[in-house]
Parts: structure tokens; sequence; C-alpha cells
């Protein structure tokens, strides 16, 4: 009885071409020919240079006599023509990049600025870093980084379990000063950085 069910059961299978439809692999196709193993690869001939824009006709004689005139002038009056062509265009005026905060190395800032002129500048945002803290005081150091931040309960916990840790960035030593004094009352010891 098992085998009559047994043979049932095969025959009632599709055969395989109907399950997995035509056979999609390159070598059981037809019309397939094999990839010559002596062939050379076909070499192509790059351009000497990109040009994203594709060829452009060459300029025009009024062009052309127009930078002859400008290679002409003297440097003070090429220097000029930057800024009169820009008002004249009426261009808007690019704002100069802040390089706070960037190691530029010994060619940053004009002419490379001293050491002794980079420490008169005064520090006016500080990060609070909170060193470490008693573990009975755990549950209070929690609360009160809570409430100088923006954080909910677990991303607290978290972050003071990550110990040594930046409780805070960019904040004035005002502000700094009150962070640390409220930690050390919770049982924590933070620093000003």
């Amino acid at each position: 009885m098992r085998l009559i069910a047994l043979a049932r059961s095969f025959c009632a299978r599709p055969t395989l071409p109907e399950t997995t439809g035509p056979l999609q692999f390159r070598c059981f196709q037809p019309d397939f020919a094999p990839r010559d193993p002596d062939a050379k690869p076909k070499k192509y001939k790059y351009p000497a240079f990109y040009d994203p824009y594709g060829p452009r006709p060459p300029p025009s004689d009024k062009i052309i006599q127009l930078a002859e005139r400008i290679a002409a002038l003297a440097p003070e009056e090429r220097c000029q023509l930057g800024p009169t062509l820009g008002e004249r265009l009426r261009l808007p005026k690019l704002q100069p990049i802040s390089t706070e905060g960037l190691d530029l190395g010994s060619q940053g800032g004009p002419a490379g600025a001293s050491k002794a002129e980079e420490k008169k500048v005064e520090k006016t945002a500080f990060d609070v870093k909170l060193e470490k803290f008693d573990t009975a005081a755990k549950i209070k150091v929690i609360k009160e980084v809570r409430t100088f931040t923006s954080l909910g309960l677990k991303e607290a916990k978290d972050l003071v379990e990550k110990v040594p840790c930046v409780l805070k960035q960019g904040v004035t030593k005002e502000e700094a000063n009150d962070i640390i004094e409220k930690i050390k009352t919770a049982g924590g010891v933070a620093v000003m950085e």
C-alpha cells in the first residue's frame, strides 16, 4: 500500500522544466557559442583628458582679442578685474569659510600664524567630561545628566556607564562650571576640557 502511495506522489509532481521554466543558464541556450580562449581583450581609445561637457567650439575672435587685452594688462590692473566684474555682473559675494577647529598644519592661516598668537586666543566653548562617579550615587548622577541633556533615561544611563565620556559639548565657561558643581553634589567627578 505504501509503495503505491509513494509511486503516486512521484507521478503527481510536475517535471523539472515545468517547475523551473526555461533554463536560464547561458550554456543551455540553443544559440550559445563559447568564447575563444585565445582571443585578446578589446582595446579602447581613451581621450587624453576627460571633458564632461563634450567637445566645444573654438572661441570667437572677439573672445580671443579680449583675452589678449587682459593678458597685456599690468598685474595691479589684473587684480582689480575680478571684483569689478563681480560688481558689474551682480554676482553674490563669497562668504569667508571658517577654519576654526580645523588642523591646517604649518601652512594654515595667513603666513603661518605663530604659536604665541594662538595661545592668546581665549577658548569660548568648553566640553564637560564625566571622569568617574560613586557606584552608590549612580542613580543621582543619571538624574543630573538628564537635567542638562535632552536624553531619555536609557540613553542617560548608557552615557554614564561609558565613563569617562563627554556629557555636553560647546558650552560656556559659566555653564560648564555649573554642570560640574551639580555632578559633584550628585556624587560624580566631572572636568572641563
